[in-house]
């Protein structure tokens, strides 16, 4: 995930940002790239657009300016299908851009906005959720309108600047079970836009290596975790033990709060857990929420690795419906403080 920003890279480089979208495009605005002299990193969506966005990128390296914007019709100019016009940003990784996108490293997990100068004296800052500069200096910010995505303002003077939001993941699971489709998930899950929480009781069943938007939890207490977890999160249960299934499930649907739940298993399994929980109580309204067999219908391939690309799948579509609901309630929530 974010290959662009976790990517260490120690030579001369160009950070390539889609900024704006008019009609059908490969990438959405926000999307990112690093090109340097040898190679690249992440994508802007591949084909000619990016075919001459990587030689616009080195002939940056080779000297001029520090960054530019293009514009590209994808028809008429690139012969692409998408039919759409692009305009790509040019950054040249400098020092300035260079510290903020340390500072953004260490805050993925942050609200934060990215301004940079596209016109006159290089500048790049490092905004926070309150607006307030975390890195870059020697700048005062142009005022950024909150309620958009990824897109260029001018400031009072009429110098054009990229407004790039780099938003927490939303999207949060709680993945009981270090097994190997609980393994084979996460690792589909490290190049995806979310957070995970990986929890089992054996320790030794985690990998050594996982991906950066995952942390570990080796605990004998996995309900303590329901209790704390984040309201709306996902929850993911396939551990070794029925027993722990079923207890971990009634914790997860006591919670009125819970995005979304899915229990690895049979239908048979199912309705044993059904009859259990409407036993003890539970609503059936709640019962009802829990998503068990998991996966996408049509998918009964048992590979881990099948079962981790129909779950992911599922999970994208619930996280993107979610997503759009959140940020529609974001942008007019800005509106009426405005």
């Amino acid at each position: 995930m974010n290959e662009w920003l976790t990517a260490r890279i120690t030579q001369p480089a160009v950070l390539v940002t889609v900024a704006i979208v008019e009609g059908s495009g490969p990438r959405e605005p926000g999307a990112k790239m690093l090109v340097t002299a040898q190679g690249q990193v992440d994508t802007i969506g591949g084909g000619h657009l990016e075919m001459c966005a990587v030689e616009v990128a080195r002939r940056m390296l080779d000297g001029g300016v520090a960054a530019r914007l293009e514009r590209y019709a994808l028809g008429p100019t690139l012969g692409q299908c998408c039919g759409g016009v692009v305009h790509l940003a040019f950054e040249l990784v400098d020092a300035s851009l260079r510290a903020v996108l340390e500072s953004l490293r260490s805050r993925r997990r942050e609200e934060s906005w990215r301004l940079s100068a596209i016109d006159g004296p290089s500048a790049a800052l490092l905004l926070d959720a309150d607006g307030r500069t975390v890195a870059g200096q020697g700048e005062r910010a142009p005022l950024v309108d909150r309620t958009r995505g990824t897109h260029v303002l001018k400031d009072a003077a009429g110098r054009r600047w990229l407004a790039d939001p780099c938003l927490a993941p939303r999207a949060h699971l709680l993945l009981f079970g270090a097994g190997h489709v609980g393994a084979a998930i996460v690792r589909m899950l490290g190049e995806l836009p979310c957070t995970v929480t990986w929890i089992d009781e054996r320790e030794d069943m985690f990998p050594s290596t996982i991906p950066a938007n995952v942390t570990i939890e080796a605990t004998d207490t996995p309900e303590a975790l329901v209790a704390g977890a984040p309201a709306d999160a996902s929850y993911l249960v396939m551990t070794h033990s029925h027993e722990l299934d079923q207890r971990l499930s009634e914790a997860i649907l006591a919670r009125p709060d819970v995005g979304w739940f899915g229990l690895i298993g049979s239908k048979t399994k199912r309705v044993q857990f059904e009859r259990r929980m409407a036993a003890r109580g539970l609503p059936r309204d709640r019962i009802d929420a829990m998503v068990c067999p998991i996966g996408l219908a049509g998918i009964t391939n048992k590979l881990p690795a099948a079962i981790a690309a129909s779950v992911c799948a599922q999970l994208l579509i619930v996280w993107e419906a979610q997503q759009s609901v959140a940020l529609n309630q974001d942008r007019a929530g800005r509106i009426s403080a405005a």
